[in-house]
């Protein structure tokens, strides 16, 4: 599908520009916060992922900002250089490892990642944005807004947070969720009032609470702790001097380079992963070049370091708030980023009367949207090797971070692909398969070695006496070492067995020489009802084998 122009669905994308802005503003100061930095720099790091990444990306919905993932490595880069601007250099550096990554071609890397993984990395995601939220829906703000790691940086882990919640709940804070969460969830029903974004009226619904609950001196009342905490500058000079420059002194500090390689792998990855979920959750089904996407992360990373930012990436949490609020284009991404930069410098105080539970409100919206019953159903229906990964996936992520979640996800997937080529073995039938009969074996149009262990025991099984047809008209690719088990069951165990194979429709390239007469006892055996495919398909193998 052809992409569409960036004004071709203005209202929508400034709309969902602006739901996106104000989820971010939070998550950008509390990103910061949980990394030990500067405040503003988590902003800086927003606006540029808006501006910059969104006008260089080759992807129409991702929105990037400060990676959460990255928390840990930040946090523990900081307290080693001991100084912010020897940090900013270790980001600057790692923005231009991304960009050679790009020039290099490495984003291929990204055909890579299993669908089960992809999926149960949305799902988890949705399932951590729901427990971090459900604390500030209830008023309980003991974790950072940013920490999205199930154990936090106070020492408390997202369950024995919604635990204490229940020692902490206010009221005000409550009532504001409720509302907010009934407006976004029945506003676009209301006629004619449906044509306002329903997240813009739950916020600007919150904030009208809690002014009259302030005004009326009501114990429903939101503490400014429980609100939307951006830094103010008294005047233009001061807002200027929340940016910073990166120490290049620091450049033969082989520390600088180890930080910034960190960054650099961990960022992309995560971007990576982020791009091809979003792409997933693309109403339009578009295709974003991963390559692009690196090139673009790098200078943004670039920009971001030389200003006084944290580290960029494609953020899912963003992504998914911003295809759910019917962004199409990357407008969408740029005007948020540009709504970052004008209220940061000229706006702070009035969103500072934001409150916490209302934003709680509508990414509570989108994390259940991510992980509803309906998307495990359909993995269960897809058959184990599909939903353990993803189970997998999900636990793992949840119940550690990211990262270690994927990397489990990805070990699991690639076993259970393992475990499908090599199990056709144990559900062999010998008496399926009866002496004189003739057996096909239809290789499939690519044969990796991955095959080459379910081929070598589907042959090792075949009957004595019977005649066997090896196909390989349809195959495009069969691997050397697949080739090599063909030759030695034709030239050894065949012969064994008094096994008749027949070799067919492979190609001058393989080297594998075709059986040139086949006489017409085997034409006519092979012609008439005493003949038993095994497809290529080892899901179709699996079952066949299975037939008594």
């Amino acid at each position: 599908m052809s992409r569409q122009s960036i004004f071709s669905n203005v209202k929508g994308d400034l709309s969902a520009g602006l739901v996106v802005f104000l989820i971010a503003v939070p998550l950008c100061l509390g990103i910061a916060l949980a990394s030990g930095a500067p405040l503003f720099s988590g902003m800086i790091a927003g606006i540029v992922g808006g501006l910059v990444i969104g006008s260089l990306s080759g992807s129409q919905l991702s929105v990037s900002g400060p990676a959460a993932g990255l928390t840990a490595v930040v946090l523990t880069a900081i307290t080693k250089f001991g100084v912010f601007e020897v940090f900013l250099l270790a980001v600057v550096i790692g923005g231009v490892i991304q960009l050679a990554l790009g020039l290099l071609k490495a984003g291929i890397v990204a055909n890579y990642f299993p669908s089960n993984v992809i999926k149960g990395m949305l799902t988890a995601i949705g399932i951590i944005i729901i427990l971090k939220q459900l604390p500030h829906a209830f008023g309980y703000d003991a974790d950072s807004e940013g920490d999205f790691a199930f154990i936090q940086v106070d020492g408390d882990n997202s369950i024995t947070a919604l635990l204490s919640t229940l020692n902490h709940i206010h009221l005000g804070a409550t009532l504001i969720t409720i509302v907010s969460v009934l407006i976004i969830l029945y506003w676009s029903k209301i006629p004619k009032v449906n044509v306002v974004p329903a997240p813009l009226v739950a916020v600007l619904t919150g904030v009208g609470l809690n002014t009259l609950f302030i005004a009326t001196g009501s114990v429903l009342a939101v503490a400014p702790s429980h609100l939307v905490n951006l830094p103010v500058a008294s005047d233009f000079n001061s807002f200027i001097g929340q940016f910073t420059l990166p120490d290049f002194s620091a450049i033969t500090n082989k520390e600088v380079w180890i930080v910034g390689a960190t960054i650099a792998i961990v960022a992309s990855i995560e971007t990576l992963l982020n791009l091809e979920a979003t792409d997933k959750l693309d109403p339009l089904k578009r295709h974003s070049p991963p390559n692009r996407e690196l090139q673009a992360q790098g200078i943004g990373n670039i920009i971001s370091g030389m200003l006084g930012g944290l580290p960029v990436t494609s953020v899912i949490v963003r992504s998914s708030a911003n295809i759910n609020s019917g962004a199409r284009t990357k407008l969408s991404a740029i005007s948020h980023g540009a709504l970052l930069l004008v209220c940061a410098a000229f706006i702070p105080t009035l969103l500072n009367k934001i409150p916490l539970a209302t934003l709680a409100a509508v990414l509570l919206v989108t994390g259940y949207k991510l992980c509803k019953i309906s998307i495990f159903k359909e993995m269960f229906k897809n058959g184990k090797y599909q939903w353990i990964p993803f189970v997998v996936t999900v636990v793992a992520i949840v119940f550690t971070d990211l990262l270690i979640g994927i990397s489990l996800g990805m070990a699991v997937s690639v076993i259970a692909i393992l475990r499908g080529n090599i199990r056709s073995s144990y559900f062999f039938r010998k008496e399926k398969y009866k002496a004189g009969e003739s057996i096909i074996l239809e290789l499939a149009q690519e044969v990796s070695f991955l095959n080459k262990a379910s081929i070598l025991l589907t042959l090792d099984h075949m009957p004595e006496n019977s005649t066997v047809v090896i196909d390989g008209s349809k195959t495009t690719y069969i691997d050397f070492d697949v080739l090599e088990t063909i030759r030695e069951f034709k030239e050894v165990k065949a012969v064994q067995k008094n096994i008749t194979v027949i070799i067919t429709g492979f190609k001058e390239q393989y080297k594998l020489a075709n059986t040139e007469n086949i006489s017409p006892e085997q034409q006519e055996k092979i012609a008439s009802g005493h003949v038993h495919t095994i497809t290529g398909n080892h899901e179709q193998l699996l079952k066949e084998l299975q037939l008594n």
